[in-house]
């Protein structure tokens, strides 16, 4: 069961002016569950994104990207579950451009105008002929208010979907955003095995967009991590459709600032939901760096913490073996660091005090931290006034589990 995370309630998720879904059950992975989204944006709608930074990225990715570049207007969105179109070569771009064929004809809009997305196992071709005889069910649900449906439709291992809504007053005007998210496995920033959608009604100028984007990711999902393995398909769209009354223009601007906060916290709920809902999850771990030199050497250390399997382990058992935080801290590659000045906390039990035990810490006290099922790790470097705080989940037998029976 996921870690303190309610499932959505579908009449508080907001439609936005501008966004159409639909979605159908086009029996990609198995019959009779939803596994196909389709969303219209409706004209004069910006859409930018970020990507997975793996190598070996999926067919989708590399369309996405081509399509994005080409400069012409986003007009649909359709994902896939069950199915990764990964590691399927030159038929899997063609499989990929053939799905963006077909919504195009549907929706009324050329090929480069289509984004296509697919989420689920890597090196099996795509049925793209059950993806395309789906499309109509999907195009004839299509919605306002179908969020909710659009984000179980993009579910693989995930035990329950991902979506919220918020609306911010910025400078007299009301903005409505709402986003959906999808991962709980293969997970680890740049980015992670995840799917994301978040679109607000504002009016943001492309190059605007770009920067917000890549902001709010940096912030939310290139923050969690559940087991260290970045995936090949993972992607963060964000959409401005233009059908609210705000309009932002630069980055320079104090509208820029409101809305890239509310953005930023949306995407950090969605990206948190991710990993309270990891394969197996018990436990949600917080981490935080403090006293850096800099973010990228908090994140670098924070990082080997939350990766660490003999950590993620002990907080499954609820055991204080902290030695393994230590040691994670020394292996994480900021060579000058002087961990003779180093704390180390548990919320609020001061463990270790200047690199070594602290002599007021009581292993009782660690216990009563680790059988918390949200848990603070602070460590303290004493070495500047940089900060990074990371996101992930303990190791549990059931991960092990659900990824060994993954293809069953």
């Amino acid at each position: 069961m996921p870690v303190r995370l309610e499932s959505p309630v579908p009449s508080e998720i907001r439609p936005v002016a501008g966004v159409d879904l639909g979605f159908a059950e086009a029996g990609i992975k198995r019959a009779n569950r939803r596994d196909l989204l389709l969303m219209r944006l409706g004209p004069g709608t910006s859409v930018a994104g970020v990507f997975t930074q793996n190598s070996f990225a999926a067919a989708p990715v590399q369309v996405c990207r081509e399509h994005l570049a080409s400069g012409e207007a986003i007009r649909a969105l359709v994902v896939n579950a069950g199915n990764a179109n990964c590691g399927t070569g030159e038929d899997g771009i063609a499989d990929a451009l053939r799905t963006c064929g077909a919504v195009a004809r549907l929706v009324g809009c050329s090929i480069s105008q289509v984004l296509p997305f697919s989420t689920g196992v890597i090196l099996e071709p795509l049925p793209v002929a059950r993806l395309v005889a789906g499309l109509p069910q999907a195009v004839a649900n299509l919605k306002l208010n179908n969020w909710f449906n659009a984000a179980e439709a993009i579910m693989t291992t995930d035990t329950q979907p991902k979506a919220a809504s918020r609306t911010v007053v910025i400078n007299g005007h009301t903005v409505t955003l709402t986003g959906i998210s999808k991962g709980a496995g293969m997970i680890k920033p740049n980015m992670a095995t995840m799917l994301g959608y978040l679109a607000c009604d504002a009016k943001v100028a492309q190059p605007v967009l770009e920067q917000m984007v890549k902001q709010a990711a940096d912030q939310s999902f290139n923050c969690i991590t559940i087991d260290g393995d970045t995936s090949t398909n993972d992607s963060f769209m964000l959409i401005a459709t233009g059908a609210g009354s705000l309009e932002v223009n630069s980055v320079d601007t104090p509208e820029y600032a409101a809305l890239a906060a509310a953005v930023t916290e949306l995407s950090t709920f969605l990206a948190q939901a991710i990993i309270r809902d990891g394969e197996g999850a018990t436990k949600f771990i917080t981490v935080t760096v403090e006293e850096g030199k800099s973010v990228e050497e908090c994140r670098k250390i924070a990082y080997s913490i939350a990766h660490s399997p003999l950590v993620k382990t002990a907080f499954f058992a609820s055991d204080p073996n902290l030695g393994r935080i230590l040691a994670a801290i020394g292996y994480a590659g900021v060579d000058d660091l002087d961990v003779a000045k180093l704390d180390l906390y548990l919320d609020d039990v001061w463990v270790a005090k200047d690199g070594g035990r602290n002599s007021d810490y009581q292993e009782q006290d660690g216990q009563r931290v680790m059988a918390q099922s949200e848990i603070t790790v602070r460590v303290k470097l004493a070495r500047g006034a940089a900060k990074a705080t990371v996101y992930t989940c303990d190791l549990s037998h059931d991960y092990v589990s659900i990824n060994a029976d993954y293809r069953s």
